[in-house]
């Protein structure tokens, strides 16, 4: 099955029993219609994160300026390829103070490091609907390997002609694996923020003319 399988703004065809999966491919021209490269529409996307602060509770934030990359391939969903790039200093928790502190050298280091950046190696079928992207995530100047678990929205034709496509997924990593080790102790017991972050994606990008 193709990674762009779950649905189009087309109407779906007659149901037909299913045919093996390079045939769905070979014979669905809606797939091959959305092979492509694709620009992230930053104004309709966004990329967050939450973390447990405290041990009873969770801090969501977001990071506002992002822009990227997608190259789709709907006859051969693991020759895909996604690369993203993030503006760490417009990290937004909706507290000023807080957000300062994720900027400075405690944490992200913003003005050594202004990006967080992902590049895509492999894509991997986990269900019919649900895929896998496998990349390099570098923040700071450390690189390390991340899966992000996709889910595909659909596409469609918005009011301006422009075809999209929507994904949406998540992952979860150890902050401390990338450098970022600030923490302080509780005196019941446990840290300020917890080690592992959840990361959220929501993209919709547009087909290049």
């Amino acid at each position: 099955m193709s990674l762009f399988r779950k649905r189009t703004a087309d109407p779906a065809p007659t149901a037909a029993p299913a045919p093996a999966a390079a045939a769905v491919l070979d014979a669905d021209p809606a797939l091959a219609a959305l092979t492509g490269d694709y620009t992230i529409d930053p104004a309709h996307s966004s990329i967050g994160f939450t973390v447990r602060h405290a041990m009873v509770t969770n801090v969501r934030g977001s990071f506002g300026e992002h822009e990227g990359v997608l190259k789709l391939d709907g006859g051969n969903p693991a020759a895909s390829t996604a690369q993203i790039d993030v503006k760490i200093a417009s990290i937004d928790t909706g507290i000023a103070d807080r957000d300062g502190h994720l900027k400075s050298a405690d944490f992200f280091d913003a003005e050594q490091f202004p990006l967080m950046t992902f590049r895509s190696n492999a894509v991997e079928q986990l269900d019919s609907e649900t895929y896998r992207v496998i990349g390099d995530l570098t923040i700071k100047d450390v690189t390390r390997p991340l899966a992000i678990d996709l889910e595909f929205n659909g596409a469609a034709t918005d009011v301006y002609g422009a075809q999209r496509v929507g994904f949406e997924g998540s992952a979860e990593i150890l902050r401390s694996q990338w450098g970022l080790t600030w923490n302080a102790a509780l005196e019941t017991g446990g840290v300020m923020v917890s080690d592992k972050v959840k990361l959220t994606f929501d993209i919709s990008a547009v087909k290049a003319a």
